[in-house]
């Protein structure tokens, strides 16, 4: 296991894909997709997990420091836009 609240890391995932959590899976193939960015789940006040988030940590990749989204899929179709934007701000300069 991970060392975040149970998290699986990347490599117990690749090794061991059947323990992991559709979670876990989810978050590993955003982070490798989208390396520019932290992508966490957010927890709420009860301890249940909340928001998909992602901080931006490569400029050249986004534009919003932070991008939150209720699911997974929504958080990838976010960032796909956000590279969009990025792509857009970086030929205007």
């Amino acid at each position: 296991m991970g060392v975040n609240r149970g998290e699986m890391s990347a490599l117990d995932v690749v090794r061991n894909p059947s323990l992991a959590h559709s979670d876990d899976r989810a978050i590993v193939r955003l982070r490798l997709e989208f390396v520019g960015y932290r992508i966490w789940r957010s927890v709420r006040a009860d301890g249940s997990l909340g928001e998909w988030v992602a901080s931006l940590h490569d400029p050249a990749v986004g534009v919003d420091p932070t991008v939150m989204c209720p699911t997974a899929e929504e958080l990838r179709a976010a960032l796909v836009k956000e590279g969009e934007r990025a792509e857009l701000r970086a030929r205007f300069r």
